[in-house]
């Protein structure tokens, strides 16, 4: 809907058609911009590190040229809510769409228009069940988009401007308060899980550097002297007598991000489970995930059903009394940056995990009471700290609504100009 009064529409291929010229992308560019560098919903820039690995899209292949004012689009499910307009000249990733806003198109405008949930939602349906989900320039460039007189665009893209960037120190602050509170958990998590709850123990050297000094009455054993270690695969996704709904459950590495692990991604066969290999893992275990550039790698969670895993999982399945699955799961947290570096270096392994790093790695053992102890102090810690994170996490998600909701109404028409500081 738009109002009648001199508001317009037209297919977005004609009021802002594809740039399309590119360039070597390892040329002398001044400015490269890649999926990385534009922050979802936001159409912000976000700067990046120099990256050493030369092998890159930025080093390589063919870039995207774009000129200052060109509204630059991601085509690359998930990132399709990545939009920004170019501030300079520069070249980008060919993931990315270059158009060039006529003259009775404010470039601004039309970002915001890009950003709306109505646009990006379509655009998204257009990519379901793609092998690799990309949106096409044919489907993009034939949606409609609104066209109110150019000075009606120029007052709501000021007012946008000023409304959402209000929206955005407030979302900012929120932002800042969660990741004060996650410092102040990784930090009892990884005191208590190295030094223990007495101050004043004794303490004596670990011999791993990325651990320091333990309580000189601990021991540091490999994980395998303590657990089974070991992964799973992914069944063919074309053999229906693999899967069933009603079968065992089977998870793929995204379950990492929650611990407890209590749901399934899919469901598989005893037949699959017989002929694909897969584990039976019942509680208490931890998985770990060990592959991918994203934040996953390295990721813990505590098993909280039976279920088996995909190839990007590891299981660590505690056989003695010795080891709680709970100590275990908070200690790996406290080791996630050593995992990372310690799968980044060369050869096969370079950005994964092996089940085999994970058996010999060596980790302190407290007493299991003492094990048991720290668990119910994290435990103790967390009940008071979640709740707060929670009426955050549900203040800063109203506030992104508002966002959203606050551009749609603006871009639709829904707000008078006056109201908006014509």
């Amino acid at each position: 809907m738009m109002p009648s009064h001199c508001w317009q529409s037209a297919r977005l291929k004609f009021v802002a058609p594809l740039r399309n010229e590119r360039t070597p992308a390892g040329a002398d560019h001044a400015e490269y911009v890649g999926l990385e560098n534009i922050e979802s919903w936001t159409g912000r820039m976000i700067a990046s590190e120099p990256k050493a690995d030369k092998d890159s899209e930025a080093e390589t292949g063919l870039a995207n040229v774009f000129r200052e004012g060109d509204v630059l689009f991601g085509k690359l499910r998930p990132y399709l809510a990545k939009a920004c307009q170019a501030p300079r000249d520069g070249v980008c990733s060919t993931e990315l769409l270059v158009m060039q806003p006529a003259e009775a198109l404010n470039p601004r405008f039309l970002l915001y228009e890009l950003l709306t949930p109505d646009f990006v939602g379509a655009v998204d349906a257009s990519t379901f069940g793609a092998r690799m989900p990309r949106a096409s320039w044919d489907f993009i460039g034939s949606l409609e988009i609104r066209l109110p007189p150019l000075e009606t665009q120029s007052i709501i893209a000021n007012y946008l401007d000023r409304e959402t960037a209000r929206i955005d120190r407030l979302i900012a602050a929120k932002e800042r308060m969660l990741a004060l509170l996650e410092e102040k958990r990784a930090a009892l998590i990884s005191r208590v899980v190295t030094r223990g709850l007495d101050p004043n123990v004794p303490l004596k050297p670990s011999g791993q550097e990325w651990l320091g000094e333990i309580p000189a009455h601990w021991q540091v054993q490999p994980i395998k002297y303590l657990a089974v270690v070991g992964n799973g695969s992914t069944p063919s996704v074309d053999n229906a007598d693999y899967w069933d709904d009603q079968g065992y459950p089977w998870l793929n590495s995204s379950v990492v991000n929650v611990s407890p692990v209590t749901v399934a991604s899919r469901f598989v066969t005893e037949t699959a489970l017989r002929e694909c290999h897969l584990p039976k893992i019942q509680p208490p275990a931890v998985l770990v995930g060990i592959t991918g550039q994203g934040k996953t790698r390295g990721m813990a969670a505590v098993l909280g059903v039976e279920a088996t895993i995909n190839q990007h999982l590891a299981f660590i399945k505690p056989r003695t009394q010795a080891l709680c699955a709970d100590y275990l799961c908070h200690l790996l947290g406290h080791a996630y940056a050593f995992l990372r570096s310690d799968s980044d270096g060369a050869g096969s392994t370079k950005g994964a995990i092996t089940c085999e790093q994970l058996a010999n790695m060596k980790i302190p053992v407290p007493p299991r009471c003492e094990q048991i102890e720290i668990c119910a102090r994290i435990g103790q810690s967390l009940a008071v700290s979640m709740p707060v994170r929670s009426k955050i996490q549900a203040s800063l998600d109203l506030l992104t609504e508002r966002r959203a909701a606050l551009i749609t109404a603006a871009v639709t028409g829904q707000i008078p100009p006056e109201e908006m500081g014509a």
